[in-house]
C-alpha cells in the first residue's frame, strides 16, 4: 500500500508574511512629522555667534544715534570758526599776492619723453581745435588714462608713419587716437552726409557740340561717348573751373628735390585714385606741369583725374572719354605743355585729343606706308614733342619703326631693326633728338633723329628674349648721345641689367659690348616694366604675370629699396607705373581697374 505522508504544520510561519501596506493615516502622521512650521529652538552658542557677525536692534540703535551726534557737533565747530572770522583757503593763498596771474597755471604736458616730447605738447595744444571744428561738438566720453598711456612710433613698423619727424618715438594716448584719427580721414575722407557743413554745388552739365537739347539731359556729366561724327569735347578750362588748388609745376621743383637714402625709403600711401574700372588698365601718364593723371585701358575709356589726396574731396574725376568699339593700349600727354592727348588701340588709326579747343582728330593712314603700319597700338612721344614714334608690323627675320612729325602726323623717317622676332621696345633720348630701339634678341641701336639714321650699335650681356627698354637719369655731360645716364633692359626671365653711360668710354658714350653695373634678379617672370622716375633717382622694375611683382630701385647706388614694398603692400598684378613730373608721387595701376597712389618723401 501506498503510505501517506501527513503535513506538519510551518511553526514560525509569522516570519515569513508579507507587510501589510501602508494606509492613510500612516501618511498624515508622517506630513505632520516633517512638514512641522513649528521653529527650532537656538542655542546659545548660535546665538551669540549671530550676534558678533549680524548684530542686533540695540547696537543698530545705538550707531545712528552717535552718527547724529557727530554731524552735528561738526556743524556747531564751523559755525563758530565762521562767527570768530576764521577763514582756511587763506592759509593756502598766502604769499601768491604778488604774482601774475598767467604765472598761477601750468600745462602738464605728462613725463619728459625726449625728442618728440615739445611735438606732443603742440599737437595736444591743437587738439582742442580738432575736437570743435568737426560740428563743435564735445566728445561724449573721454578717457582719463589716455594721458598716462605711452606709445612708442618707432619700435612697431606699422607705427612710423604716424611719426612727424624720423626722431621722434614717444606719444601719450591722446595723441596717439588723434593721428589714427588723421590717418584715418586721409585714407577715408568724411562722406558728404555726415558732414554737415558741406554744401552741395549744382551738378553742371557739358554740352556736346552738334547734339540736341535731348541728348544733354540724357548724357552723363563725368563720362562721354564720340565716334566718327561728333568729335568734339569739352575745353581744359572748363574742366578745370571747379578745380581747386590746381598749380603748375616748374623746373625748379624738380632741380630743388633733395637726395634720396639708399636701401630705405620714406613712402606713404595716399588716397586711390578713382574707383575700380571695369577693365584693366594698361596706360598711366601724369601731365608735364599740372597736377592730373591721365588713365586708360580696353574698357575704351579715358580718365582725367585731379590729384589732390587731401579730403573731403581727394583725386577727383574730372572728365572721361568713351570711344566705341576701341579697347586703347597706350595714352600720353603731349610734350612739353600737355595740351594734347594721344591715344590708341589696335586699330588702323589713332586719335588726338585738343585739351584747349575740346576738339577730337581722328588720324587714319600713314601715306605711303599703310602695309608696314597696320597697327597704331604701340607709340611714344619724344621729350621735345617733335616726333612720334610708332613700332611697324613685325616682317619676317626684323622690325620696322616709324617717325611721325607730333605737329602734323606726317610721315618723316623710318628705320629698320634686324632683329628675329622684330622691335621689344625703344625709348627716346632725354632730349629729345634720337632713340634707343632693342630687338627682342638683345641687340640695340642708337638712332639719331636730326641725321635720319643708325649712329652706334651695342648688345645687351646676356640677352634672352627682351621685352622692355628704359632711359633716365642726367649725364651732365654736354655733346654725349641723347644726355641720358641710365640704360636699362628687361628679359623675358625677369633679369634686369642697368648700364651706366659715364662708363662707356669714348667722346659719344657710345660701345659695342657695354658691360652692365648691376644686374638685378628679384623678378621671377618676365619684365614688363621700366619706369625710372623724372629725377633720375629711382627706377621702377615689375612684372605683370606675378602678384606684388614690383620692385624700387636707389640711383646711383644701383641697391634695391628693402623695406617697400611689404607683403601687406596691396599692388596685385601690375599693368602699368608712373612717376610724377616732380618724382614725389608713384601711381601704380592692376588688373583689378584699381590705381595705387604713394607719396614719395625726400
Amino acid at each position: 500500500m501506498t503510505r501517506l505522508r501527513s503535513r506538519k504544520p510551518v511553526k514560525d510561519a509569522a516570519t515569513i508574511q508579507q507587510p501589510a501596506p501602508p494606509t492613510q493615516n500612516d501618511f498624515s502622521d508622517a506630513e505632520d512629522h516633517f512638514g512641522s512650521d513649528d521653529p527650532v529652538e537656538k542655542d546659545e552658542t548660535e546665538v551669540e555667534l549671530e550676534k558678533l557677525v549680524f548684530g542686533d536692534d540695540a547696537g543698530f540703535l545705538e550707531g545712528l544715534k552717535s552718527h547724529r551726534q557727530e554731524v552735528a557737533r561738526s556743524e556747531v565747530d564751523q559755525l563758530e570758526e565762521v562767527a570768530e572770522g576764521k577763514d582756511t583757503s587763506a592759509d593756502e593763498d598766502e604769499g601768491l599776492e604778488g604774482i601774475a596771474d598767467a604765472d598761477l597755471f601750468f600745462l602738464d604736458s605728462g613725463p619728459p619723453g625726449g625728442a618728440g616730447s615739445q611735438d606732443t605738447v603742440a599737437s595736444r595744444r591743437s587738439d582742442h581745435g580738432d575736437n570743435t571744428s568737426s560740428g563743435n561738438f564735445p566728445p561724449a566720453w573721454v578717457d582719463s588714462d589716455d594721458e598716462r598711456l605711452m606709445i612708442s612710433l618707432a619700435s612697431n613698423p606699422r607705427l612710423r608713419k604716424l611719426r612727424i619727424s624720423e626722431a621722434e618715438d614717444v606719444v601719450n594716448g591722446k595723441e596717439y587716437t588723434t593721428r589714427l584719427r588723421r590717418q584715418f580721414e586721409r585714407l577715408n575722407p568724411i562722406p558728404d552726409w555726415a558732414n554737415l557743413s558741406a554744401t552741395k554745388r549744382p551738378r553742371k552739365r557739358r554740352r556736346i557740340s552738334g547734339g540736341s537739347d535731348s541728348s544733354e539731359e540724357n548724357s552723363s556729366a563725368d563720362e562721354m561717348a564720340i565716334d566718327d561724327d561728333d568729335l568734339s569735347v569739352q575745353p581744359l578750362a572748363k574742366l578745370l573751373q571747379n578745380a581747386d588748388s590746381l598749380t603748375q609745376t616748374t623746373s625748379n621743383t624738380l632741380s630743388g628735390r633733395k637726395r634720396l637714402r639708399p636701401e630705405v625709403i620714406d613712402i606713404q600711401r595716399t588716397k586711390d585714385v578713382g574707383g575700380i574700372q571695369p577693365s584693366a588698365i594698361t596706360s598711366l601718364s601724369f601731365h608735364p606741369t599740372y597736377p592730373l593723371l591721365l588713365s586708360s585701358g580696353p574698357a575704351s575709356t579715358l580718365h582725367l583725374h585731379h590729384i589732390s589726396p587731401m579730403p573731403p574731396n581727394p583725386n577727383p574725376l574730372l572728365t572721361s572719354l568713351h570711344l566705341r568699339s576701341t579697347p586703347l593700349n597706350t595714352t600720353a600727354f603731349h610734350p612739353p605743355t600737355g595740351s594734347r592727348i594721344f591715344f590708341s588701340g589696335r586699330r588702323r588709326y589713332f586719335h588726338i585729343w585738343d585739351l584747349r579747343s575740346g576738339k577730337v582728330e581722328k588720324v587714319t593712314r600713314i601715306y605711303g606706308h599703310q602695309d608696314e603700319q597696320r597697327s597704331m597700338e604701340s607709340f611714344k612721344l619724344s621729350p621735345c614733342g617733335r616726333w612720334m614714334g610708332l613700332v611697324g608690323t613685325g616682317r619676317k627675320g626684323g622690325g620696322v619703326l616709324n617717325v611721325l612729325d607730333a605737329g602734323t602726323c606726317q610721315w618723316v623717317a623710318q628705320t629698320r631693326v634686324d632683329s628675329r622676332g622684330g622691335v621689344a621696345d625703344f625709348a627716346w633720348w632725354g632730349d629729345g633728338n634720337g632713340m634707343t630701339i632693342i630687338g627682342k634678341n638683345g641687340e640695340a641701336l642708337e638712332w639719331d633723329g636730326r641725321e635720319k639714321r643708325v649712329v652706334g650699335r651695342w648688345v645687351d650681356e646676356g640677352a634672352v628674349g627682351t621685352t622692355v627698354l628704359a632711359l633716365g637719369g642726367r649725364s651732365g655731360r654736354d655733346g654725349w648721345l641723347g644726355g641720358n645716364r641710365w640704360v636699362a633692359v628687361g628679359s623675358s626671365s625677369g633679369i634686369v641689367n642697368i648700364y651706366d653711360r659715364r662708363g662707356w668710354g669714348g667722346k659719344d658714350g657710345l660701345a659695342t659690348n657695354p658691360k652692365p653695373t648691376r644686374t638685378f634678379d628679384q623678378l621671377t617672370t618676365a619684365t614688363s616694366h621700366l619706369v625710372f622716375a623724372p629725377d633720375g633717382q629711382i627706377l621702377a622694375m615689375g612684372s605683370r604675370w606675378k602678384r606684388d611683382a614690383l620692385r624700387l630701385i636707389h640711383l646711383p647706388s644701383c641697391t634695391v629699396y628693402r623695406n617697400w614694398p611689404t607683403s601687406s603692400t596691396p599692388l596685385g598684378r601690375i599693368t602699368a607705373a608712373a612717376f610724377s613730373p616732380t618724382s614725389e608721387m608713384l601711381a601704380v595701376a592692376n588688373e583689378q581697374g584699381k590705381i595705387r597712389l604713394w607719396e614719395i618723401r625726400s
